[in-house]
């Protein structure tokens, strides 16, 4: 069969662009991906060959090789790990296959720190390679498989695959390299790149020289040494490939349990957010062994889902070896690995807040909007993940505890105020939030999605109920003014005259609204619309129909501003002969004007700019 050239997808031609002209402030990073990658072979390969042990074929030593041949100015890497066919070779290496490439390719944004965090999470450090080499051939034979197959490219916007021969299983990667590249060659600098890098691996890396092997890293798995024997670089270095990223650890956890339960761990909390954060999937990326075999790179049972953003490696030693996908999911063992890691991780963080609340800040706005989802899924866990919490407040820069506002609650303040929304500038301007300013009462401020779901099994914390400041409910009466706050125009309007206003606007808005009533919260505009007490909240509700799970709007409570100037006008013509009709589209004026402060859409645009138009033609 002859060779087959093919294009890279559009999305590698661009990544190699950036890879070979602008992303690697050290070169020598190639070596580590190749090497990584190799190493991830051979995992999968001692894993498939728990249930087909004829995949060893008599080759049972595994190991990453690097070998030099001066004379053509080549370097090679190669490994005896499970291998890839000729469809594998194309889906791998020409296409950026995991989910998220759209994102991906939006993301890359010439940030060279950031760019090299995102590539590595892809899965796509090979690539790297071209920043060294002018030519890189791969030669891999796929184990139990006869046929070898060769992939060849120089990274100019395309590649070739055909038939090769190989002894025995694997993968080969030959790097011709550029002119100027010959450090690549000399055996001292590669010894001192994998020493830097890869001495975490936990099987031999080993180089030829003069046809002597010499292992060069330490080949034990470093979560199964002593915490005193494992330096910081080692730590990173290791995150660096079990994490597939470039970015620093926040968090190194690396425990021991022996007793009722025999395991090790070695997590991370990333320093950047991982790509696939918000991935509908919401699957983990833990690695699991079993007695240092590797059993899956994925495990969803090992933590909740709310706690998928840790990177790194659980190996247990109480699992059995060929232990399968259905097996994880009912393993009482499994189960307790994974409520240990639970509480030990939400122990860590919380010993971080206390510890270094600037550096805690850090961690909230990367992964608070997931841990928050176990505010709402783990009830077991709930009191913990709560006191975890940050929160934007209406009265201070910076995170805000739920400790924190109930320590500066004000006097007569009986619940702690939240007010959903999508923009933290848009909520700060909410009208809802007027009299809670005038009153110095401090609202939290909360944008992210799940918080109008874990608001709903959260009904107190420390014994004070959480209330939304956009419901009917919210009285601030006992609260004593603290702002002189006077309304526009004068004294507010009151008895008759409010009353004749309010019931005008009521019929002339009938079933749009629920009820017309007096504001207490309003100082500044002239209207808002609030939840009654029991009803949806509002920005729920949106959330909801922006989802197509809810039909219709319900209809809300407007509430009017007695001290404003608009509204004793208004009250002040609902006194005149024929006011009904002079009101109508004023009433729908005021409604529609609630509505687009809230952020909802107008139920009728060309009704509203008719009404506009003739209410503009009177006043002029």
């Amino acid at each position: 069969m002859t060779d087959q050239t093919m294009h890279f997808q559009a999305e590698v031609t661009r990544l190699l662009h950036i890879v070979t002209h602008a992303l690697y402030s050290q070169k020598e990073i190639f070596l580590r991906e190749l090497i990584s990658n190799a190493s991830d072979a051979c995992d999968k390969l001692r894993f498939a060959a728990q249930t087909n042990p004829d995949l060893w074929a008599g080759d049972t030593e595994l190991k990453v090789t690097i070998a030099v041949d001066k004379a053509n100015r080549c370097l090679s890497i190669a490994d005896n790990g499970i291998g890839m066919g000729r469809d594998e070779l194309i889906a791998n290496l020409g296409t950026i296959a995991r989910s998220g490439t759209g994102e991906f390719v939006s993301s890359l944004s010439g940030d060279s720190a950031r760019d090299m965090a995102l590539i590595g999470q892809f899965g796509v450090g090979f690539y790297s390679a071209f920043m060294v080499a002018g030519k890189v051939e791969v030669i891999s034979r796929k184990a139990g498989e006869a046929q070898a197959w060769r992939w060849v490219s120089d990274g100019s916007g395309q590649f070739s695959v055909g038939e090769a021969e190989r002894e025995g299983r694997g993968t080969t990667i030959l790097l011709h390299l550029r002119e100027g590249e010959d450090e690549f060659l000399d055996p001292m600098r590669l010894r001192q790149i994998v020493r830097t890098y890869s001495d975490h691996i936990a099987l031999p890396v080993v180089l030829h020289e003069d046809g002597k092997p010499e292992t060069l890293n330490a080949a034990s798995a470093l979560w199964s040494r002593p915490k005193s024997e494992v330096t910081e670089q080692q730590y990173k270095d290791f995150y660096h490939h079990v994490a597939h990223a470039f970015d620093e650890p926040w968090l190194t956890l690396h425990a021991r349990a022996e007793g009722k339960l025999d395991y090790s761990l070695l997590l991370f909390v990333p320093g950047m957010r991982p790509h696939d954060l918000f991935d509908p999937a919401r699957k983990s990326a833990l690695k699991l062994y079993v007695r240092r075999v590797f059993i899956t790179d994925r495990c969803e049972e090992l933590v909740p889902a709310w706690l998928r953003f840790l990177r790194g490696v659980v190996d247990s030693a109480d699992l059995p070896l060929n232990v399968s996908r259905e097996m994880l999911q009912n393993n009482p063992v499994v189960a307790r690995i994974r409520q240990a890691i639970t509480r030990r991780v939400l122990t860590e963080l919380e010993k971080k807040a206390e510890k270094d609340a600037a550096a805690y800040a850090s961690f909230w706005e990367n992964f608070g909007a997931v841990l928050k989802e176990g505010i709402y899924e783990d009830a077991e866990h709930r009191a913990q993940i709560l006191k975890l919490a940050r929160f934007r407040s209406s009265a201070r820069e910076g995170w805000v505890s739920l400790d924190d506002y109930v320590a500066a609650m004000k006097e007569g303040q009986a619940a702690i105020y939240v007010i959903n929304g999508d923009q933290l500038d848009q909520l700060k301007r909410s009208p809802q939030l007027e009299g809670f300013r005038a009153k110095g009462v401090e609202v939290l401020l909360l944008t992210d999605p799940v918080d109008d779901f874990w608001l709903s099994v959260v009904q107190d914390y420390a014994d004070k109920p959480v209330k939304s400041a956009t419901r009917a409910g919210a009285d601030l009466d006992a609260v004593p003014d603290t702002v002189e706050s006077k309304p526009e125009g004068g004294d507010k309007l009151e008895g008759a005259s409010l009353g004749t206003l309010i019931a005008a606007l009521k019929q002339a808005l009938g079933d749009a609204v629920k009820d017309v009533r007096e504001s207490k919260r309003l100082t500044d505009s002239a209207v808002c619309l609030v939840a009654a007490d029991g009803d949806m909240d509002m920005h729920l509700e949106r959330l909801l129909r922006m989802h197509q799970k809810l039909d219709k709007s319900s209809a809300r409570i407007l509430e009017i501003n007695p001290g404003h100037a608009l509204i004793k006008a208004l009250a002040a013509r609902a006194q005149q002969p024929g006011a009904m009709d002079a009101l109508a589209d004023a009433a729908q004026l005021l409604l529609d004007q609630a509505r687009l402060v809230e952020g909802e859409p107008l139920a009728d645009p060309a009704g509203f700019a008719q009404r506009l138009a003739r209410v503009m033609e009177k006043a002029l």
